[in-house]
């Protein structure tokens, strides 16, 4: 590997394929790795798509959770299909290539999956605090066109921004290397490999990607103090603790996705390491959304019920 590596850190003058540097390079791992991340994948893609059926055929689950709920397992099922079948077919082959259009379609795909799931965190957070604060008017303002307008805008900006970033990243020049230091094509991977301006590319970047994590972390903020204040107002702790349970999985979920992402962007350039970077990639886009069916259905009485009448059906 390495000899490959020095082989093609030279300069490019038309790049047709990258390498992939991969989660290791230790060739006894491949194997064990493969049998790990292909279980993850499975149940990854059964978790969201078994999710987005039960709560698309069961009528007690037609409700703007459910509806939040399952978007948020399209996008999960989406940036996991994105990275995880390529890496599988490489652990198989034992060559870490991916071609220059199989690249530039990952970091399209993936773009547009993981902005959404930000918004789609942060609706239904608003969901929420719709739902506790002004119960009475629940069904009025969390009406079915604002729940689509909630989902819609998002899918269509992140797509805008994620084609524009791909198509000018891939309009330029990688003359520098076609060593890619990750295990799937990431915009920053690829931007310390391009030899010409990149400037515009990544301000632009920069912009959405802050836009994006701060305006959807601040709803969820905001929605969560008031969710918070409209609890602590409750005379009784028994409907205090039923009430704040709604929000138990969603509030899992956004620590989780949202801690990762923060202890990767947010540490001291200084104490970034590849290796530390690349398992908290790992786990943002391989192992969350394998947790979030998990989180969603374990801790959820109606989703659990849900099960429970369509395998009564089955049988």
């Amino acid at each position: 590997m390495e000899e490959m590596i020095k082989l093609n850190e030279t300069t490019w003058s038309q790049v047709t394929e990258f390498i992939l540097m991969g989660i290791t390079s230790r060739s006894e791992l491949q194997g064990p790795l493969f049998v790990v991340f292909f279980f993850n994948y499975m149940a990854t893609a059964l978790g969201n798509l078994g999710l987005i059926m039960l709560t698309s055929i069961d009528s007690h689950l037609q409700t703007p959770m459910y509806f939040f709920l399952r978007h948020l397992a399209l996008v999960d099922v989406g940036y996991s299909t994105a990275v995880g079948p390529k890496m599988l077919i490489s652990f198989i082959l034992g060559e870490n290539t991916i071609s220059f259009i199989g690249c530039a379609v990952q970091l399209f795909f993936f773009g547009i999956f993981i902005a959404c799931e930000l918004f789609i965190l942060s609706a239904m957070a608003y969901d929420r605090y719709v739902a506790i604060c002004k119960p009475l008017l629940y069904m009025v303002i969390m009406s079915e066109k604002v729940c689509w307008i909630l989902v819609v805008i998002p899918y269509l900006c992140s797509t805008i921004v994620s084609l524009l970033v791909t198509i000018k990243l891939f309009k330029s020049s990688f003359c520098k290397s076609n060593i890619l230091r990750h295990f799937y094509c990431d915009s920053l991977v690829l931007l310390s490999i391009i030899c010409s301006d990149t400037s515009e590319i990544e301000l632009i970047i920069m912009i959405f990607a802050a836009f994006s994590l701060v305006s959807s972390l601040v709803i969820i903020l905001i929605s969560y103090i008031f969710i918070i204040v409209a609890i602590l107002s409750m005379k009784s702790s028994e409907g205090r603790y039923k009430t704040f349970s709604t929000c138990g999985s969603h509030l899992t979920g956004v620590v989780v996705f949202y801690g990762t992402l923060v202890f990767m962007y947010l540490q001291p350039h200084s104490s970034h390491s590849f290796d530390i970077d690349k398992m908290a990639s790992v786990f943002y886009t391989l192992v969350i959304p394998m947790l979030n069916p998990l989180i969603y259905s374990l801790r959820n009485k109606e989703v659990k019920g849900a099960l429970k009448r369509v395998l009564q059906k089955m049988m």
